[in-house]
């Protein structure tokens, strides 16, 4: 056993010997200057001294800076604003800004012209009820999940109250999308519009 381990010693050592070595690239890492000409001769390609790390535009060209164009925003910065603003230059714009206003009284609502689907708009301004008020019987047959189904079948609730108008609602409801008997289908609600009247 002893004579063994000292042969695979032995051999184990030359064989280390025998390891070729690994000739050194002579990289180092900074960017030898002479290795960037050669490699640019070899392509064909002008020889350039510096790198630049500026950006490029989509030609290829270095973009540089415009004295005109402050880059990004500095309004959350209040030490910047407070140099360029005080509290009296904020209370002339303030001023200014308010001569600007314009009030625009709502006038009548347009009616639709030329077509035969009704006006939910018109209908929601003449009604008067609250949501949910059964005004209307309906069939027992008008259940949740049939309500759910058809409304499903309409892209937006107004979409649904027209459909439901031109078949014969707010007093019939053949498709159960106004189960309460409200005259309001598929949980429409008229009071933006009647708001907007009364401002």
């Amino acid at each position: 056993m002893g004579m063994r381990y000292i042969v695979l010693t032995v051999m184990g050592l030359a064989l280390a010997a025998c390891e070729p070595s690994i000739p050194n690239s002579g990289y180092t890492g900074a960017g030898d200057q002479d290795q960037i000409l050669r490699d640019a001769a070899l392509e064909g390609l002008p020889a350039q001294s510096d790198v630049s790390t500026a950006p490029l535009d989509a030609t290829g060209q270095a973009i540089t800076a415009n004295p005109n164009n402050p880059g990004l925003s500095d309004e959350n910065n209040f030490n910047a604003v407070a140099e360029r603003q005080t509290i009296e230059s904020d209370a002339e714009r303030l001023e200014r800004n308010r001569q600007l206003y314009q009030v625009i009284e709502p006038t009548a609502v347009p009616m639709r012209s030329e077509t035969n689907r009704p006006n939910i708009v018109q209908y929601a301004i003449e009604t008067s009820n609250p949501v949910g008020v059964q005004l209307y019987t309906r069939s027992f047959l008008n259940t949740d999940a049939r309500t759910a189904r058809n409304c499903g079948k309409y892209a937006s609730s107004s979409e649904a109250q027209e459909a439901f108008l031109a078949k014969g609602g707010p007093k019939r409801d053949p498709q159960g999308l106004d189960p309460d008997g409200d005259g309001f289908a598929c949980y429409w609600d008229p009071t933006s519009f009647r708001s907007a009247v009364n401002r």
